[in-house]
């Protein structure tokens, strides 16, 4: 099985990810790592990426996913996904590769984002990902208010009542 997290920035998809993966013993990938250099450019001056940026790294993603699904490798990926059309293009299906939306208030987003720092991630961005953001009709959604271990534990019940 493979886990999508997905949403915004600051619904901490890569503190959620890591936590998840070291509990299931699964492998870890933040969807982070992969963007093009030209994409952290534009991220690192506060500029959104437009559809035509996220394009090659979706691509990527993808096909990272496709790799685990061969070798029959579980795998927690963290990739905030905020379109229907991007879920799409990643392969999610609720079946062998399933998303996991971490919901939270822009609240709460902007107040965990204020309290942290991001290699790349210019703060300014987290209004054009909500507006950006189609909330899924599909997969889990977990709310983020509770602590770190407790939104893991929810995730694992939930997962464990639909394998």
């Amino acid at each position: 099985m493979i886990l999508v997290l997905i949403g915004p920035m600051g619904c901490g998809k890569t503190t959620i990810g890591t936590l998840l993966a070291k509990k299931l013993h699964w492998k870890f990938e933040d969807g982070d790592d992969f963007h093009p250099p030209h994409n952290v450019e534009k991220m690192k001056s506060g500029v959104p990426l437009d559809d035509e940026d996220r394009l090659p790294w979706l691509i990527i993603l993808h096909d990272r996913i496709q790799d685990a699904l061969t070798e029959k490798q579980h795998l927690v990926l963290a990739c905030s996904a905020l379109k229907t059309e991007y879920r799409n293009r990643l392969g999610i299906d609720q079946q062998s590769v399933l998303s996991v939306f971490l919901k939270g208030s822009p609240e709460l987003l902007q107040e965990r984002i204020n309290l942290r720092t991001h290699r790349y991630m210019s703060k300014k961005l987290l209004d054009s990902q909500l507006e950006a953001l189609e909330e899924p009709v599909d997969g889990l959604k977990i709310d983020i208010s509770p602590s770190p271990e407790r939104i893991v534990d929810a995730i694992i019940n939930q997962i464990m009542t639909i394998s």
